[in-house]
């Protein structure tokens, strides 16, 4: 390995990713900030206000007066209910290794107290607190979870960022006087262990300066051996460079991958912010979240879990409820989870069966109640040998193996 990494893709794409992140498997992701107060649509309340959209502007018509602009609504953003160390023991209790909160979105707000941000960040105007380091500190104080930071690269509606964009980003002084140094800002004061980029498909990567920015973070930085990133650093670089892959939200593919990967998703299909206005069908049951997990992770996959808190500060019900259910689920069967790697087969062909491997052992992980409580399986029948026993987790006794026969199939009495 190379003893600095040049800030180049092919220096940096070769940079190892932490074994903790592999091992973690299951995250959180917090989108909470100004678009939390209305909770109308989704955290894009802005900008689809501004481009005229028929819910946002009737809502702020029918709820505010003339004239009132999106930045007064930061006022109503008190976070006054926001306990972030019952968020922390709430995020230990559904089984998540990591949790990453949204330190800045698409509309520019900062919830630390940017020196970068003068008068749009959660310390100047709002909650008047350190809303992200307040929840870095809970998280770090009373649980094992590592925690990371979310930042939108681009600002809807920056004047230097429109100015760079009718330069055909060939100007850069959005990058050099605000994300650069919020990025570094962030990195030094907080020291997150993952580093959450979006907002960059605009531009180029050489626009945002994101090689210049990973090489500092991977030589120098106080987190260069153990931060993790993912691959959103500008046009193009998505499923390509940087850290681990996104490739996109939702990204399920259900085939293993090579390169170490991340399924992105949001508990409400509707939204990734708060909205007031969610149906009972909009949210994913636990059921679905819970086969989202295993086959994200049966391909080596990440499973990163996204919930909207409200603008006073509280986690929804239907959130709460969600990730105790995923938690409960992983209670018993994390060891399926935890720090496995994909088998040489990913999906049984005979059943709702993903498969994990731990060293000692291989996973068969089973989606729906087999009939006649009697699983069957091919993919499994090379593993038995003199010896091999089958376990039940939760449960202290053996399974009786039924059948196996043809070297095809084996049957389990459950």
């Amino acid at each position: 390995m190379e003893d600095k990494f040049k800030a180049t893709w092919e220096s940096l794409d070769k940079r190892p990713i932490p074994q903790w992140y592999d091992d973690a498997k299951f995250g959180i992701l917090l989108h909470w900030g100004v678009y939390s107060v209305p909770g109308i649509g989704s955290e894009w309340f802005w900008k689809n206000w501004s481009d005229g959209d028929q819910d946002a502007v009737s809502y702020m018509t029918r709820n505010y007066p003339p004239n009132f602009t999106y930045q007064d609504l930061a006022r109503d953003f008190t976070a006054n209910l926001y306990e972030p160390e019952s968020w922390a023991t709430l995020f230990e209790k559904s089984g998540a290794k990591y949790v990453i909160l949204t330190g800045k979105h698409h509309d520019g707000y900062a919830l630390w107290p940017s020196q970068s941000a003068f008068c749009w960040n959660a310390k100047e105007v709002g909650p008047h607190r350190d809303a992200l380091g307040e929840l870095c500190m809970a998280v770090r104080r009373k649980t094992a979870l590592k925690f990371g930071i979310y930042y939108s690269q681009y600002e809807w509606f920056h004047p230097q960022y429109q100015s760079d964009k009718l330069q055909n980003y060939t100007e850069d002084k959005f990058v050099s006087q605000k994300t650069l140094p919020e990025m570094t800002e962030l990195v030094l004061k907080y020291r997150p262990d993952i580093f959450w980029s979006d907002g960059d498909g605009e531009a180029e990567d050489a626009y945002w300066k994101s090689t210049k920015f990973l090489a500092w973070l991977y030589n120098d930085s106080p987190v260069k051996d153990t931060v993790v990133v993912n691959d959103k650093w500008g046009k193009g670089t998505a499923g390509r460079h940087g850290g681990y892959h996104n490739c996109g939200n939702n990204y399920n593919p259900r085939v293993l991958h090579k390169h170490k990967w991340e399924n992105v998703m949001s508990i409400d299909k509707e939204s990734w912010g708060y909205r007031r206005n969610g149906k009972y069908e909009d949210y994913h049951t636990v059921k679905e979240l819970i086969h989202m997990l295993v086959e994200t992770v049966s391909c080596g996959g990440n499973l990163l879990m996204n919930i909207g808190p409200t603008g006073d500060g509280r986690i929804p019900y239907v959130f709460q409820d969600r990730l105790l259910g995923v938690g409960q689920w992983l209670s018993v069967n994390g060891s399926a989870i935890y720090g496995t790697r994909p088998w040489i087969v990913q999906r049984d062909a005979l059943s709702t069966v993903w498969y994990t491997a731990s060293k000692s052992s291989v996973n068969a992980i089973v989606l729906e109640w087999p009939q006649n409580n009697t699983l069957v399986l091919r993919s499994a029948v090379s593993l038995f040998k003199e010896g091999t026993t089958v376990s039940l987790l939760g449960h202290s006794e053996n399974l009786a193996v039924i059948k196996s026969f043809n070297d095809q199939l084996v049957s389990y009495s459950l």
